[in-house]
């Protein structure tokens, strides 16, 4: 069960259990929400509802609701109770894996009952004297024990008062065996030596009832056929989210501080505990290298291509394989709190949305199976007013009923979301849902901060001048470094650290009153002195100016270090632009995307940046209000704005347009605000997530067209008696094998990387908060 409580309002994941068609869905959501302040999503395909609701509607009350409507409902296990389950070879959960063994068991009974009845029914010269007879034994347990899991659920239905996909199927059955009963014992065709031809159109030319016992084994055998091979193909699509899953080690190695090793169950290691991981081992869970240096392969996790060279200091994520030496580990997060399980509990959440074409489908959906049973019966009572034979009324209004599919209009959506975020999981690209993908699709402008987006965020000190007279460059810089060891921007680091390395055998002092200001720099008092560093006015003058025009010149970012209210230093830091930013601003740009980038940088450096990157628009000494007001600007002239960014001064612009992203590295504030993460850190990423998010919901659309026009087609050939119940029931359930065949196309989804651009720099850069 997630529960998460956010202004009064909890969030339950509920399982729920006899489902088979959007009209399901459409009921337990209407069932649902005559509750009191309550809303619900459920996801056919994943077969949870996502139920908002105030905290005095209690999760037993909503369970207890979705079984008065007619199905099983029960509150899901923790993780770590459906972890233990022992999985089948395949992978499959062992209570998955059962089910799936008796719903084949049945399929294959149910298969070599039918076929002997299809085929002398479809094939008059094997029609043997009494053959009919044969063919009655044999579809008897095939129209009740066979078709009896659509029996069941037609019938609770009708306890209900309500109908799905199971009664359009039950009474198609029913209606062809009860015929075909009447045709043997009362309409003569159960006379020695009838035979009968086969043809797809109804039919009764020479005044005898013909049976349609291929109706009533056909219809069950072929829908059951299909929801066999249904399920195991959306069982597919969540592949991604399972091999996340499996990436969750069982067992973990710890060292004390004795030296001395024992294992344990991994669900007992605790933040701080040092944990061995060998060669060819996956890391247990988060953590900091404290001893060893090895090559650690992310691909799995966060979609890095290449081994990343990891030592002491270096973090890990958990699910990460050690492809090289020995390393000791500090653990720093388990359970809930690791990367893995945010990332997999991202991808659950983005599979229980839905895209506003879907919303539609599902209005469809609630008056779908009412409005085809009404169209039977009208059927029916056209055919015998007009005078028509019984027997070619019947099939027709049996072939209404079983050729109308909601569950395509249900499998529509779900399967092609959970396919395509499994995917961009695998790619490292991790969106909130269909409303998140459906923004990414529509976005035509980008606003990129720069430090820790465009470049790497390792920054480093290139240069510190003091000013003339005053208290000199290395106590400037020990007070600059322990106001700064307080802050969590990149440039604060490097500030801090090239203070610790220049003074390696004194402690920096601790620091009072500490305040940061987002997009301006932080103050505060050490040794009794006021301390401000932040960006530099033009105010300089002397060296200190000169040595502000040389970093600006380098394209480097200016810091000015105050004490006591006087310039006593300006420090220059340097920065890496990531490999790849001009790859991914000119595929952005080919995509039809402009790039606008947005720094609280000084106007020379950002704009050296924005020159080598190729973007024409830049904001300097942009605050984060300003970011906030650029944004809103953007989109009150009509555009689509997306603001990419990694710190805590980016998430109110984040959180401010129509789609936020947040780098993989960033602060949890920056991520909680973000539609979408780069996990891999990689802006490119940007790109590929723009073109899969097109990519999925040009399926989606697919899907329902198909859903749309398949019933708009066959339910009226039906309808007139130009289709036979049997390929009725084959048609029906080709349907949603489309749909979710076609979904499952994104699993093997590949990011096309296009021509190589003129240039693809590595500069030296600045960045700024």
């Amino acid at each position: 069960m997630g529960v998460e409580a956010a202004d009064a309002v909890v969030s339950t994941d509920i399982t729920v259990g006899g489902m088979t068609c959007a009209a399901c869905v459409k009921r337990v959501e209407k069932r649902l929400g005559r509750l009191d302040g309550v809303t619900a999503t459920v996801n056919l395909a994943t077969g949870r509802a996502r139920v908002s609701h105030p905290p005095s509607v209690t999760p037993a009350e909503l369970v207890t609701t979705v079984e008065r409507a007619g199905y099983t409902a029960e509150l899901p296990e923790p993780p770590r109770q459906e972890r233990e389950q022992e999985p089948d070879e395949q992978g499959r959960p062992g209570e998955q894996s059962a089910l799936e063994d008796r719903q084949r068991r049945q399929l294959l009974i149910t298969a070599l009952l039918a076929v002997p009845v299809l085929v002398l029914s479809m094939v008059p010269a094997l029609q043997f004297r009494n053959w009919q007879w044969l063919c009655f034994a044999l579809g008897a347990p095939v129209a009740t024990w066979g078709a009896w899991p659509f029996h069941r659920r037609a019938l609770r239905g009708l306890r209900h008062a309500t109908a799905t996909m199971d009664t359009l199927v039950s009474l198609g059955v029913v209606a062809s065996f009860g015929w075909s009963a009447y045709a043997l014992f009362l309409g003569g065709a159960g006379a020695p030596g009838m035979t009968m031809p086969f043809t797809l159109l109804p039919s009764a030319d020479d005044g005898v009832a013909h049976v349609s016992l291929e109706a009533a084994v056909g219809v069950p055998l072929f829908v059951l056929a299909g929801r066999f091979l249904e399920a195991r193909a959306r069982h597919g699509t969540g592949r991604a989210l399972r091999s996340l899953a499996g990436l969750a080690v069982k067992d973990v190695a710890v060292r004390e501080d004795s030296g001395d090793e024992h294992v344990i169950p991994v669900a007992r290691l605790r933040a701080g505990q040092v944990f061995v991981v060998r060669p060819g081992e996956r890391v247990a869970t988060d953590g900091v290298v404290v001893e060893g240096n090895s090559a650690v392969d992310l691909s799995l996790v966060t979609g890095e291509s290449e081994p990343v060279e990891v030592g002491p200091g270096s973090g890990l994520t958990g699910g990460a394989v050690n492809a090289g030496g020995l390393l000791l580990v500090r653990a720093t997060a388990v359970g809930a709190d690791t990367r893995l399980a945010r990332i997999t509990r991202m991808v659950t959440d983005a599979q229980a949305g839905k895209a506003n074409a879907q919303r539609l489908a599902d209005e469809v959906a609630g008056v779908f199976v009412p409005v085809v049973l009404s169209l039977a019966a009208t059927v029916l009572g056209f055919w015998l007013g007009a005078g028509a034979d019984p027997q070619a009324a019947v099939t027709a209004c049996v072939a209404v009923l079983v050729v109308a599919c909601p569950c395509a209009l249900g499998l529509a959506t779900p399967t092609a979301l959970m396919a395509a975020t499994g995917r961009g999981a695998q790619l490292g690209v991790l969106v909130t849902g269909a409303q998140a993908l459906e923004a990414l699709k529509h976005i035509d402008t980008v606003v990129l901060d720069k430090t820790g987006t465009l470049t790497s965020g390792h920054m480093s000190v290139t240069a510190c001048t003091a000013a003339p007279d005053g208290i000199g460059k290395e106590a400037a810089l020990r007070l600059a470094g322990a106001v700064e060891r307080g802050s969590e921007h990149p440039l604060g680091r490097a500030i801090t650290a090239y203070a610790q390395k220049s003074a390696p055998h004194e402690e920096l002092p601790a620091v009072r009153e500490f305040v940061a200001e987002a997009g301006r720099g932080v103050r505060g008092e050490v040794d009794g002195h006021p301390v401000e560093v932040r960006s530099p006015g033009d105010e300089l003058k002397g060296p200190l100016a000169e040595a502000l025009a040389a970093a600006e010149g380098a394209a480097h970012t200016p810091v000015l270090v105050l004490v006591d209210g006087r310039p006593e230093a300006l420090v220059a830091v340097g920065d890496l632009v990531r490999p790849g930013s001009y790859r991914a601003v000119d595929r952005l740009r080919r995509l039809g995307v402009r790039p606008v980038l947005a720094t609280g940088d000084r106007e020379a450096t950002a704009r050296a940046v924005a020159e080598d990157l190729g973007i024409d628009e830049v904001h300097a000494r942009c605050t984060p209000e300003g970011k906030v007001s650029l944004v809103q600007e953007l989109r009150e002239g009509g555009r689509r704005v997306a603001v990419i960014g990694d710190g805590v001064n980016d998430a109110a612009a984040l959180a401010g347009a129509d789609l936020g992203i947040a780098m993989g590295g960033g602060t949890d504030v920056a991520i909680g605000a973000a539609d979408v993460t780069l996990v891999r850190g990689d802006i490119e990423a940007v790109a590929d997530a723009v073109r899969l998010a097109r990519r999925t919901l040009r399926t989606i659309r697919v899907n329902l067209l198909w859903a749309f026009g398949y019933n708009a087609v066959t339910v009226p050939l039906a309808a007139v008696g130009l289709l036979n119940p049997m390929v009725a029931a084959a048609a029906m359930s080709a349907s949603s094998l489309l749909v979710v065949g076609n979904s499952l196309r994104l699993r093997t989804w590949r990011p096309a990387r296009g021509p190589a651009p003129r240039r693809d720099r590595r500069h030296d850069r600045g960045g700024h908060r």
